[in-house]
């Protein structure tokens, strides 16, 4: 019985290698094996890919019984046996194929590995379980290798975005390789860590996800969202994707405007100009004067033309802006007459002040000069010079004729005048100016 058991497993073997159909038996009446499986997948090169499998066997002459050995077949094309690739009993493995379910429980997925585009094909899966042999000829399974990453998807819970709505932000990347995912990197928040998800079809993605509220400052804002794949090497593949965000809001910065601007005088002509910006654009502006009977409509329109008068120091205006999602309010345009003479009297104010230190400089100015000039004048005095003369009279001896008169005998007298400089002060009233002092000396 040991024997009839070996004997048929080599059989089955044999049959599960060597006979392939040559064309495709009319799906699904005479097709025996039914596969559920993505119709086409896409994988990278240098990177693996996971093919989520699943079989249902149809009752024939034979049934598939899950208490027998079971083992599973994948060939491309159908035209010859020689394209058989991968059978998990171990007789064939030209491509680095192994199946991963578990056979006796109908599941057939399956990790391949090492992929290059010349792995790009259709490919076809048979069951191989004793005398029950079938291959699931209606559900061929296209797989393209890519040498270039997919860019990752980004999705948004809502599709038409308001502010103050609350939505969540999805990146998503295709996973064919569950074992080495994409690394996925975002602006909207640069710490975030990605996940792998198991789909309900059984393919894996990679996704990051954010929750915000939105506001004004979203609207226009670029996500931009990354996904780097490792491949064989220990090299990596990226691609990036971006999506602005188109985000709906109220009117905001609205402000009301007068111009002319500056002085402005009774009888002139001013125009309001009401400014905003939204999201949809504005639809309506009003003017509004606040009174003292309250807030007084007057105008329809951003601009708004008005002739000042004397009463318009006790009025107030501003404006309204409105769209789909509000309004908002400027704050008060005030015009007051007043305010030009008040600017003119603080310019005459300025002037006159200027003018009173100017005419004090005036003042001040020769009187400091004077001062000075007196100074110098009392030093001058304090330095003349007063001559004082005296008269010093000398007389010498000296050896004469005795025939000399009486006058001159044993003598000679001579006058010496001598000139004494006495300092000063011309206000002196002791002593008159330029008094002049002479002492006569006799010499004998």
């Amino acid at each position: 019985m040991a024997a009839l058991c070996v004997n048929l497993l080599t059989v089955n073997m044999f049959l599960s290698v060597f006979f392939l159909p040559g064309d495709l038996a009319e799906c699904p009446d005479k097709s025996k094996l039914f596969i559920t499986a993505p119709k086409k997948m896409e994988a990278l090169s240098g990177s693996c890919l996971h093919i989520p499998c699943t079989f249902t066997a149809k009752p024939g002459d034979a049934e598939f019984d899950s208490t027998r050995p079971t083992f599973g077949v994948w060939y491309k094309n159908v035209h010859a046996f020689a394209n058989v690739v991968f059978n998990s009993s171990g007789t064939v493995n030209k491509y680095p194929m192994n199946i991963t379910g578990n056979l006796s429980q109908k599941n057939c997925s399956t990790l391949f590995s090492n992929l290059t585009t010349s792995h790009t094909d259709t490919y076809f899966f048979r069951v191989n379980n004793g005398p029950y042999i079938a291959t699931a000829s209606c559900d061929p399974l296209q797989i393209t290798v890519k040498d270039s990453p997919w860019s990752p998807s980004i999705h948004i819970s809502a599709g038409d975005l308001k502010e103050k709505q609350s939505v969540s932000i999805t990146c998503s990347a295709l996973t064919p390789c569950p074992h080495s995912p994409p690394q996925l990197t975002w602006n909207l928040h640069p710490d975030s860590h990605s996940e792998t998800e198991e789909n309900t079809d059984g393919t894996f993605t990679t996704k990051l996800q954010q929750t915000i509220t939105l506001s004004h400052t979203h609207d226009g804002y670029n996500i931009s969202c990354s996904a780097t794949y490792p491949v064989n090497g220990g090299r990596n593949k990226t691609a990036e994707t971006q999506q602005t965000l188109s985000v709906s809001y109220a009117p905001r910065d609205t402000s009301a405007s007068i111009s002319p601007s500056g002085l402005l005088s009774a009888g002139i002509w001013v125009n309001l100009t009401c400014s905003s910006r939204a999201k949809p654009p504005i639809s309506s502006f009003t003017w509004f004067k606040n009174t003292t009977d309250g807030p007084k409509k007057v105008h329809e329109g951003h601009m708004y033309s008005l002739e000042m008068t004397n009463m318009a120091d006790i009025e107030l205006h501003y404006c309204v802006a409105t769209n789909a999602l509000g309004d908002q309010t400027s704050s008060w345009v005030h015009l007051n007459v007043s305010d030009s003479f008040q600017h003119t009297a603080a310019v005459v104010a300025v002037i006159v002040v200027v003018a009173l230190v100017c005419l004090a400089l005036c003042v001040w100015w020769p009187k400091k000069h004077q001062t000075h000039r007196d100074t110098q004048s009392q030093t001058a005095d304090w330095t003349e010079e007063e001559i004082h003369y005296r008269a010093i009279s000398v007389s010498s001896q000296r050896p004469g004729p005795s025939s000399v008169s009486v006058q001159d005998s044993g003598q000679q007298q001579a006058t010496v005048y001598a000139r004494v400089k006495v300092k000063q002060p011309a206000n002196s009233c002791a002593q008159p100016a330029d008094e002049q002092l002479y002492a006569q000396v006799k010499k004998k």
